[in-house]
């Protein structure tokens, strides 16, 4: 079989579900380091890949841009012309981004495995399907399939530059961060998967009393609430705070330095908390409406694994339910009801694991 000249990844968004793609970029570019890779994605996430080594070319999607932008994205393919497309979205839309890509083969998950099965019949060069229901379980089934002989563990970080490293640092440093325990993660609004504003309260007078080095930080949907909390909880000796915080290469950047430092994440199942992972960092994931089996952090959360994954003791019986909007008549208490108290414990046998989050994938 002739290599590929243009080989096109499909990922359209969101933050977490990219970071479950990028795998696939490192994976070809080892096994076909001749090609030029492509990736059609959103354009609030093109940031984030667009450095990746080996990737030539990113495909800006405009999801509200209608027909145009459909059109637009056409005028771009056909300027490159990929000969094969891997869909690592698994949605109608997806799969009619691999279509009008002109590449005339197009590989994409197990029928069985698509959440959009009409899209499916636009894949021609369908996996075999994936061992288990987790993201990066999909993921390894597309690249055992596009590269039957890989053997490698996958990689899954974002390939953040030792410039970038250094300007991580130098952002944490300036933010009263240079040495961190615990990196929390803030959530606000009406997601279901967010905690509590008063839950993040209570953890941080935990932290407080357990003489935890915390830093606490809020990206720009959570800016108004960072800055709340920051002002019921100053910043000092231990305690920091990065408010609205901008820019996806940077988060991963401050991701790696705090995770090669030791530090240990803590966070709701959000795109952060994958990135999180992917970029080294120890995570205990938040978990109510979401099923950790499917998107908790990888490798999957275990007794002997780097990451811990905290539920609710007495959870309703309708969690996981994946909703995303809550009709329990007490609201999301599947969140609620997780203690700040039961999150320090696992924080704490967390920090004592002395095992590397690496993400890997036995072959």
């Amino acid at each position: 079989m002739t290599p590929p000249r243009r080989i096109l990844i499909v990922r359209l968004s969101h933050l977490g579900d990219v970071v479950h793609a990028l795998p696939l970029v490192h994976a070809l570019r080892a096994g076909f380091p001749d090609a030029e890779l492509g990736w059609a994605v959103q354009r609030e996430f093109a940031d984030l890949v667009r450095p990746l080594p080996g990737l030539v070319r990113t495909f800006l999607f405009e999801r509200r841009g209608g027909l145009g932008a459909w059109r637009a994205l056409r005028r771009e393919f056909a300027g490159w012309r990929p000969d094969w497309a891997l869909d690592a979205q698994a949605n109608l839309k997806s799969a009619a981004v691999a279509r009008l890509s002109g590449a005339p083969r197009r590989t994409g998950r197990a029928r069985v495995d698509w959440r959009e099965r009409a899209g499916s019949w636009l894949i021609n060069d369908p996996a075999p399907p994936a061992a288990g229901p987790h993201a990066l379980e999909h993921v390894t089934a597309l690249v055992r399939h596009a590269l039957p002989d890989w053997k490698a563990p996958l990689r899954c970080d974002a390939a953040v530059s030792e410039a970038e490293l250094a300007d991580a640092r130098r952002a944490l440093e300036t933010r009263g961060a240079r040495e961190v325990d615990v990196v929390v993660q803030l959530s606000a609004g009406d997601d279901v998967r967010a905690w509590p504003a008063q839950r993040w309260s209570e953890l941080a007078q935990e932290l407080e009393r357990d003489g935890q080095r915390a830093l606490f930080l809020s990206g720009p949907a959570e800016a108004a609430f960072g800055a709340q909390f920051a002002a019921r909880h100053p910043a000092h000796a231990r305690r920091a705070h990065w408010i609205g915080q901008r820019g996806l290469r940077e988060l991963a950047a401050a991701f790696t330095a705090l995770g090669r430092d030791g530090a240990v994440f803590v966070g709701c199942d959000s795109g952060p908390m994958h990135l999180a992972w992917a970029s080294g960092l120890r995570v205990v994931c938040l978990a109510g409406p979401q099923d950790a089996r499917r998107t908790g952090p990888w490798p999957l959360a275990g007794q002997d694994g780097p990451h811990r994954v905290v539920r609710a003791a007495a959870g309703p019986e309708c969690a996981p339910c994946f909703a995303r909007r809550c009709t329990h008549p007490r609201g999301p208490v599947c969140m609620a009801e997780i203690g700040a108290a039961d999150v320090r414990a696992v924080l704490t046998r967390a920090r004592l694991s002395s095992r590397p989050a690496a993400c890997s994938s036995a072959p």
